[in-house]
């Protein structure tokens, strides 16, 4: 399996020349990489004005590798091959290395650039991607992977050590500033060779007077006196590394290529918006950082959101009356570690009244709308504390507990909003404080507890009774000031006491299903099964030439090919024949297929666009301009791999889909809208529903801007 590698971006707050100043005393050897025994020249060129110098050199390591392996081997070092191209002009340093030892083995390429950073000239860039490919290695592959990850890394970490210990051996010598390249025409430069022109540039080095020292003005300063330092933020397409260790938390070097490849990733299937970096870091931790484990279950989450409108929860959903008066839970100030804390009385709370009067799906979208505060909570406390909160803390106050909290609808209603918090809100959850614990609860424990994950279970602190009144109880995690006056603290805590719900209130179990099915089903999207012979395709009628066709789907499952047709007539409206392939449904949605067998494409209908391949867990948004009236196809037809075409033999597969067409092998879920070609092009759209009505316009002005390029429409 091939290791991938990606840094983020390491800023030095030193101009380009004097970072290049520092990178040449690194060879021909470096003392502070003990594993760097040498290297030797073995190509070199420069140009004739002095800009382009690219040098070639054969390095020897001395790898810290098990003496039995090394004799398996039959090798004491290895060797690699490292290409240094340094354009001055442009003010860049490419790095690219291979192995070459081993190299029918071992694949190991490295790929590093210095360059100056886009907001100060004066400061530098640099950012390094590798992979590590084993093909084969006397059975020691695992082994070998394993040495060359941890050595890779900790020369990583060593990196940074070594430019600013040449940045300070170049200032004890007096050298804090190295003139930029000019060209020959204005300072010309009669010596070629690269022994002369290091001469030169040590002879241009300027000294900084010692008088200027004493009035403290640093390297820093005398370099880039008037440069405002740049706030630390997201960049739009990179990480810088001071803004993950800022925003973020300390990482190791592999968990911060982790993180930056599943964002790059991200924003390259998922061209709308994507999860912000906090949230993505979450996925990761829930998954050891597996990136394909992190990825498959982000997906399912965007997906589930994008459905929902969970983004837009806190701003257009308002929980009912009931809710507010005798849901027993409330934020109440934050731990000792700044985290956001949550306090819920659930002993108070009359959970199988709250059922009652408004069903499950009302309780798991206010829960859905706790997890969203707390997120947004989360943000500003890193803004106060100026360090990474990415969790909240629970405390649930178990007093007044009993066995009628255990009424089997009120467990179905937990375990369920347990299933959805945890696949969708991975990580948020830094401590659970449980206080007051009764008889009854290790009933209620041995019923949930399967559901959670193993690690939220690790956080999880259980009191009974007064116990966490004591050493180890919460003055360890609360500060006394905040504790809430019911558990004995000194502070006023406006949670909600709860109580019995009044039976008044209670509705009938018709209402509470039409209810249910009204808060999750009023969604602009719409899913739809597609099996492999059988494409989903829906018909589009235009009347008006130059209108525009939207589209955005997500493929939830399996891999699909993207088609738009247009017809002159309309597709017959398709059999309701159980068996035949026009009204084949799964529970995961509908597949309606309109292009009749019959018709031949070129003769009945045309191709528009060209053919789109999605990958599973790619969200994929587009626009077309019609040029002609009638009708227009969009189909998602099942992708077969190229391999599986060009065999003439059936695959067992191929015979099982066409025999059990109700096992679906690929899902989407999407939305369509035509809608003005003038009000596509000011981002406005008439008809989008209530439920997405800013957001869909914002995603129309983005067709506009962003996907001109990708579907030819300007």
């Amino acid at each position: 399996m091939v290791q991938k590698y990606q840094s983020p971006v390491r800023v030095y707050k030193y101009p380009f020349e004097l970072i290049m100043a520092a990178y040449e005393r690194r060879f021909p050897t470096c003392p502070l990489i003990p594993m760097f025994v040498g290297s030797d020249t073995v190509n070199e060129f420069k140009s004739e004005d002095g800009a382009i110098h690219v040098i070639e050199r054969r390095c020897k390591l001395d790898v810290d590798a098990p003496r039995l392996l090394k004799k398996i081997a039959g090798v004491d070092y290895v060797y690699f091959v490292q290409k240094n191209s340094l354009n001055s002009r442009e003010r860049t340093l490419h790095i690219e290395a291979h192995n070459e030892t081993f190299s029918n083995r071992v694949i190991i390429n490295e790929h590093c650039c210095y360059t100056v950073h886009p907001e100060n000239e004066d400061w530098t860039c640099f950012e390094q991607s590798a992979s590590l490919d084993i093909k084969s290695f006397f059975g020691f592959e695992s082994t070998v992977e394993k040495i060359a990850m941890k050595q890779y890394t900790s020369n990583i970490k060593k990196g940074k050590e070594i430019i600013e210990y040449y940045l300070r051996q170049l200032e004890e010598e007096g050298i804090t500033f190295v003139p930029r390249w000019t060209p020959p025409s204005i300072t010309p430069c009669s010596e070629t060779s690269l022994s002369s022109c290091k001469k030169q540039a040590a002879a241009m080095a300027v000294v900084i007077p010692d008088a200027a020292l004493k009035e403290g003005l640093s390297g820093d300063a005398l370099s880039s006196p008037s440069a405002p330092e740049p706030v630390v933020g997201t960049p739009d397409d990179k990480l810088d590394a001071d803004y993950i260790k800022r925003y973020l938390g300390d990482l190791t070097p592999l968990q911060e290529s982790c993180l930056i490849r599943l964002r790059q990733w991200l924003q390259e299937t998922h061209k709308g918006k994507i999860p912000k970096d906090e949230h993505i870091l979450r996925f990761l931790r829930a998954r050891d950082f597996n990136i394909d484990k992190a990825r498959e279950i982000m997906c399912q989450s965007l997906t589930w959101r994008k459905q929902h409108q969970v983004d837009y929860i806190l701003e257009t959903w308002t929980p009912p009356q009931v809710l507010q008066d005798y849901y027993a839970g409330g934020w109440h100030h934050h731990d000792k570690d700044g985290r956001p804390l949550y306090v819920l009385r659930l002993g108070q709370m009359d959970t199988k009244g709250l059922v009652r009067a408004l069903g499950e799906e009302a309780l798991l979208r206010y829960v859905l709308s706790i997890n969203e505060e707390g997120l947004r909570r989360c943000e500003e406390n890193t803004k106060v504390f100026g360090r990474p909160i990415s969790s909240w803390t629970c405390l649930v106050d178990l007093e007044g507990l009993n066995m009628r909290h255990l009424w089997r609808p009120g467990v179905k209603a937990l375990l369920r909003i347990i299933e959805v918090v945890e696949a969708n809100y991975p990580e948020t959850l830094g401590r659970l404080l449980i206080l007051r614990a009764p008889r009854v609860f290790p009933v209620l424990w041995t019923l949930v507890s399967p559901f959670i994950d193993d690690n939220t279970r690790r956080k999880f602190l259980i009191y009974a009774g007064n116990d966490y009144q004591g050493p180890g109880g919460l003055l360890d995690y609360i500060d006394k000031e905040i504790i809430p006056d019911f558990l004995s603290g000194e502070c006023m805590c406006e949670v909600p006491e709860g109580g019995l719900v009044p039976k008044s209130l209670y509705r009938t179990a018709e209402e509470l299903e039409n209810e249910d099915l009204k808060l999750w089903t009023e969604t602009i999207y719409q899913s739809a099964s597609v099996f492999k012979g059988a494409p989903h395709e829906i018909l589009i009628q235009i009347v008006d030439a130059s209108s525009v066709i939207t589209w955005d789907f997500d493929v939830c499952k399996g891999d699909i090919v993207f088609n738009i047709y247009h017809s002159k007539r309309s597709p017959q409206p398709a059999k309701k024949d159980s068996l035949g392939a026009h009204s084949i449904t799964s529970p995961g949605g509908n597949n309606v297929q309109l292009i009749d067998k019959v018709w031949q494409l070129g003769r009945d209908y045309s191709m528009v666009e060209s053919p789109l391949i999605c990958k599973e867990g790619e969200s994929v948004q587009g626009s077309h301009v019609t040029r002609w009236p009638g009708f227009y196809i969009l189909q998602w037809k099942f992708h077969s791999m190229p391999a599986c075409a060009a065999s003439s033999l059936p695959r067992v597969d191929d015979v099982l889909a066409s025999l059990q067409v109700s096992s679906h092998k690929c899902k989407v879920m999407y939305y369509t809208e035509v809608i003005g070609s003038e009000d596509f092009r000011c981002g406005h759209s008439p008809t989008a529903g209530a439920a997405d009505g800013s957001a869909w316009s914002l995603l129309s002005l983005s067709f506009s801007l962003s996907l001109c390029l990708r579907w030819r429409f300007c």
